[in-house]
């Protein structure tokens, strides 16, 4: 059955995530997971430059799909069969980028990952088309919103096939910004009617995702230990405190999305609290290879891939919950847990320190968050 897609009532009540959206993003978890091993392998083989920015290329690939179909769904979604059917068209598309991403860190080869990017771009224009068409009050913006992204697919396929090595990376982020610029170019001429409950726990229940899969990176590289019979408890506990106080951290606070501006800068600073996580799975891995003595790296290049990304989830959780804006003790802990943990990686038993001020951060968050400021979006 084909319906109009149209714009839905931004006070709906009870707007929850749907089937199809929970399959949408388990689809990401063989991506995110491909990309998070891959990472753990190649700082473990002590190529840590090379492989990040590999990890940062392809997990951009994965986020920015994910967050514009996480919005427009907000908006448009009306679950239909074509609805349906272009959707699953991403899916696929995720799929073809979950199987290109070894290509990517082990010969820098980006084909199969921009193809599969296309292709999930493509169908989100198949998308904002339906919806410039059944949305006349709308046309402006959603016309802008296939026009920018289909201008951005011809860049990124002459990119791959004609930019010299030399430029990749300068023009990997000049379109990365510009990729960027057209929802803020199409939210210029009319907002879209985006849900705000919808939206929170649609970025709450992705983040759950990578999380989940940086739990499973983890549990896979202290198997290792298992089999060879070393013992590593204390890592494992470490390791187990430091990924739940990431989830406590991150659901102590509901986020307030109250005008397009912040809505703009939440939805982008998830960006860097997903991918964080993704490359603290990672570390967490490489730090079991480090202490079975599997791993080429040394423990200074290894350490960081812990610490650092610990740092930007604190200070990206800092900001998407307000925390600039509020008074007393709250305003400045995660700032001051960031700098404790980056100043861990250069002492003894970095992740052991880490988990200590994790747990520690954690704790306070509950001792000066007042119930008044559990205010949900």
């Amino acid at each position: 059955m084909i319906r109009k897609l149209l714009a839905r009532d931004t006070a709906e009540a009870h707007r929850v995530a749907t089937p199809l959206e929970l399959l949408f993003d388990l689809s990401f978890v063989v991506a995110v997971a491909q990309a998070a091993a891959s990472l753990h392998h190649a700082v473990s083989e002590n190529h840590a430059g090379a492989g990040l920015l590999a990890f940062c290329m392809a997990f951009f690939a994965l986020w920015l799909p994910w967050l514009n179909f996480t919005w427009f769904a907000s908006a448009f979604d009306n679950d239909d069969t074509l609805y349906r059917i272009i959707t699953m068209v991403q899916i696929a598309g995720v799929l073809v980028i979950a199987a290109g991403i070894p290509a990517v860190f082990e010969r820098q080869d980006y084909r199969i990952v921009v193809g599969g990017y296309v292709v999930i771009r493509l169908a989100m224009v198949a998308h904002w088309l339906r919806a410039s068409r059944d949305n006349p009050t709308h046309r402006n913006c959603t016309r802008r919103y296939a026009a920018g992204i289909t201008g951005m697919q011809v860049l990124w396929v002459l990119w791959v096939l004609i930019a010299p090595p030399s430029l990749q990376f300068p023009l990997w982020v000049l379109f990365m910004i510009g990729e960027l610029l057209v929802p803020v170019w199409a939210e210029r001429a009319e907002t879209t009617t985006w849900h705000p409950h919808h939206i929170a726990e649609r970025h709450g229940l992705f983040t759950l995702i990578v999380l989940g899969e940086s739990i499973l990176s983890t549990t896979m590289a202290f198997q290792k230990g298992f089999d060879s019979g070393v013992n590593l408890i204390s890592l494992a506990v470490a390791s187990l405190v430091i990924v739940f106080s990431v989830w406590w951290i991150y659901f102590e606070a509901p986020s307030h999305l109250h005008s397009l501006k912040k809505a703009f800068l939440w939805g982008y600073a998830h960006l860097f609290i997903l991918g964080s996580i993704a490359a603290l799975g990672a570390g967490l891995a490489a730090s079991v290879d480090y202490d079975l003595h599997i791993a080429h790296a040394p423990g200074i290049v290894i350490a960081p891939f812990t610490t650092v990304p610990l740092a930007i989830f604190f200070m990206c959780v800092w900001y998407v919950q307000d925390c600039p804006g509020q008074a007393g003790a709250r305003k400045y802990l995660l700032p001051i847990g960031a700098v404790a943990v980056l100043a861990a990686t250069f002492g003894p038993a970095p992740i052991h320190v880490a988990a200590g001020i994790t747990l520690v951060v954690v704790i306070l968050t509950r001792l000066v968050q007042s119930p008044a400021q559990r205010v949900s979006v």
